[in-house]
């Protein structure tokens, strides 16, 4: 055989092997992962259920869904183990406490855009205002979209068309 037309299969096969051999680590960091559980844990179910370990079996897990409230779940099904911090945050809304020199982050982009008028009270009057508006070519189309008064509209509204 030509060596030219074994060329895809190699490389089908070498494709393959790389793509099982990730999926490989995939499933044993996931094993490792539900292995280091331990009672009092915060978890994540697939379903995307927020639980605590109770108790730890050997295919099994005793979840703690609410306070008082227990459900028995298949260890493959712990989608995640989560830190304490950020089980608390995410089911008890503790804010994280950051302490980043006392910075602001504002909610929304309006902080970033205005002129501070306090600071610059001259360059804030020289600054023009930026009209975007579609000012002029909006009277001309007023004029064109009007209609005569006795003309009928058939009973249609803006945007109904006459598909059928």
């Amino acid at each position: 055989m030509n060596p030219v037309t074994l060329l895809p299969f190699i490389v089908l096969i070498g494709a393959m092997f790389l793509m099982t051999r990730s999926a490989k680590k995939k499933q044993a960091a996931a094993a490792n992962m539900r292995n280091e559980m331990q009672p009092g844990t915060g978890v994540r179910t697939i379903g995307g259920m927020y639980a605590t370990v109770k108790e730890l079996h050997d295919d099994s897990v005793l979840l703690e869904i609410a306070p008082g409230v227990h459900a028995v779940y298949a260890k493959n099904s712990i989608g995640a183990v989560l830190d304490d911090a950020e089980y608390n945050r995410i089911v008890h809304g503790d804010e994280e406490e950051l302490d980043v020199d006392g910075a602001v982050v504002p909610d929304d982009a309006s902080s970033l855009t205005e002129l501070d008028v306090a600071d610059d009270s001259a360059d804030a009057d020289d600054v023009a205002k930026i009209d975007l508006g579609k000012k002029a070519e909006a009277d001309d189309t007023e004029a064109d979209d009007t209609e005569p008064a006795d003309k009928k509209s058939d009973g249609k509204s803006d945007g109904e068309a006459d598909a059928k």
